[in-house]
């Protein structure tokens, strides 16, 4: 009996023991250590979903949105939201780097260039995902001894480099260099739509102000030196050489090709200082409007050759659709799809003969097909294959 008092003591004991500030703190603080540990490998699990190891195998890329300020925002808050983020926009930037910028250019772009290509990606690096990296191996496929420089900040990096290594290693010419934009456009019509921008007196409107800097420092790279810009997502199926002052249409009236409708310029191929560019950097510092999708690219080119067609028209060539736009953004999606039956064989035995005999390449119009998976056995994967140099994770 005593014995079982005894027990009955040291049980009572242990719970006061329990029941004590100092034990109950640790039980807590170990609970919330579980629950933090659990929300942690779920985010985990969660984000993994959107990575995915770019070419290198070395690298994560991800899919992020881009800058912009909320939609339905009044032009009063996009100038103050602009002023806020204005550190977060490497095109207003200017440091000792992008202070080397014209004279990189000069020696990286020298004559012993067979073609001049230029891309622009002012995104974070690791968002240059597999796609872009498929389209700067096409430049070399098919222009061994070209050169193409990427005008980025991000991208002149060691993660940059990181990213580009399996392709300069193989002794191609690819660059990244830091663009000084404020310099680019000195002399030129959009100077002063630059400098307004940069101490926030105009609206950069709704549409990510990324993508018309872009739209903009294309033309001021083109004007001032010269050859051939691509997008980051157009594969390049044959050679540019011998192309110059070129520009491509997008769509023609049905059954007559060189009856156009409407230009793109995901492709501009211009000798050094030409008027037509001259007139477009004019149309983009007059006409400026950041929440009309287009408005500052594709439209603007349409306007200003519609205008001046008249009268400079001899400069330049509008080429037919099939030259850099064989498929439109609808039809592409068929592309993605490997043939499921005779006819859509045949079908792609046809789309491949235009992409490699008649077209310079093929825009992948990413704002549509990013996410459809690249099937194999498709088009666009025999056609990704046929063009590439690293050849590697090209399934997405």
């Amino acid at each position: 009996m005593e014995k079982d008092n005894s027990n009955k003591k040291s049980l009572s004991e242990q719970l006061k023991h329990t029941n004590s500030p100092m034990f109950s703190t640790a039980i807590f603080a170990f609970i919330m250590l579980l629950v933090v540990v659990g929300t942690i490998l779920s985010n985990m699990s969660l984000e993994s979903t959107f990575f995915w190891t770019s070419p290198t195998s070395e690298v994560i890329t991800m899919e992020r949105k881009p800058l912009a300020p909320p939609k339905n925002s009044t032009s009063r808050y996009r100038m103050a939201w602009l002023r806020s983020h204005l550190e977060e926009f490497e095109a207003f930037k200017s440091t000792n780097l992008s202070e080397k910028f014209h004279q990189r250019v000069l020696e990286s772009l020298n004559d012993e260039c067979e073609v001049r290509f230029f891309m622009t990606w002012f995104s974070p690096a690791d968002c240059f995902g597999k796609r872009e990296f498929l389209a700067v191996e096409s430049v070399f496929k098919s222009h061994p001894q070209g050169c193409l420089m990427i005008v980025s900040g991000s991208m002149d990096s060691p993660q940059g480099s990181t990213i580009l290594k399996p392709i300069s290693d193989l002794g191609y010419k690819v660059f990244a260099a830091t663009p000084d934009v404020s310099s680019l456009l000195e002399n030129t019509p959009a100077k002063t739509w630059f400098q307004e921008m940069k101490s926030c007196k105009r609206d950069p409107g709704r549409i990510p102000l990324s993508q018309n800097l872009s739209n903009l420092a294309r033309l001021a790279i083109l004007y001032k030196y010269g050859g051939v810009y691509l997008d980051t997502d157009f594969i390049v199926t044959r050679s540019f050489k011998g192309l110059k002052n070129s520009i491509g249409a997008q769509t023609v009236v049905e059954g007559d090709s060189k009856n156009w409708t409407r230009l793109n310029n995901a492709v501009l191929v211009f000798e050094k200082e030409h008027p037509l560019v001259y007139s477009f950097m004019e149309e983009f510092a007059t006409t400026f409007d950041g929440n009309r999708w287009g408005h500052n690219g594709p439209y603007l080119v349409t306007r200003v050759v519609q205008r001046v067609e008249e009268t400079i028209g001899n400069s330049f060539t509008v080429l037919p659709p099939v030259a850099f736009y064989p498929f439109n953004w609808i039809d592409i999606q068929r592309l993605f799809q490997t043939p499921r039956s005779r006819n859509e064989t045949t079908l792609l035995k046809a789309d491949l003969i235009k992409l490699n005999r008649i077209s310079y390449g093929l825009h992948l119009w990413n704002k549509i097909t990013k996410k459809l998976k690249i099937e194999k056995g498709s088009a666009i994967d025999i056609s990704i294959s046929d063009h590439c140099v690293v050849c590697k994770g090209i399934q997405r």
